[in-house]
């Protein structure tokens, strides 16, 4: 999955200070296990608090960390990135991506002409 370069820098400065669990995820709960939802939640939940307004916090806005995926797929589409490329970096078939994200597309009419 491509990610900023600057998000690239940090995911490495991670990996090199605490590696990975022995079944290869990046993050492990407390005692190795996987992180319970409640936990990521809060913590997102806390992240949304301090990075967003007081409007958009209320705001269904990045309400979900997936959210975040969704947000990526439609930019990478407006932005004219071939839809076998998103679907590829997503793990979808061309046809999930059009079903889930066409509704997504817009501003493109100039071009497509």
């Amino acid at each position: 999955m491509p990610i900023h370069p600057q998000l690239a820098v940090l995911l490495r400065s991670h990996l090199d200070a605490f590696g990975v669990h022995r079944d290869g995820r990046v993050f492990a709960g407390k005692y190795g296990g996987t992180f319970h939802e409640n936990a990521y939640l809060a913590v997102w939940d806390k992240a949304r608090k301090r990075a967003l307004s007081t409007t958009e916090y209320v705001s269904p806005l990045a309400g979900r960390p997936y959210d975040l995926r969704h947000a990526c797929a439609s930019t990478w589409l407006n932005a004219g990135v071939a839809p076998t490329q998103v679907a590829r970096r997503l793990g979808h078939s061309v046809e999930v991506l059009l079903r889930v994200y066409a509704k997504c597309i817009y501003g493109q009419e100039d071009a497509d002409r």
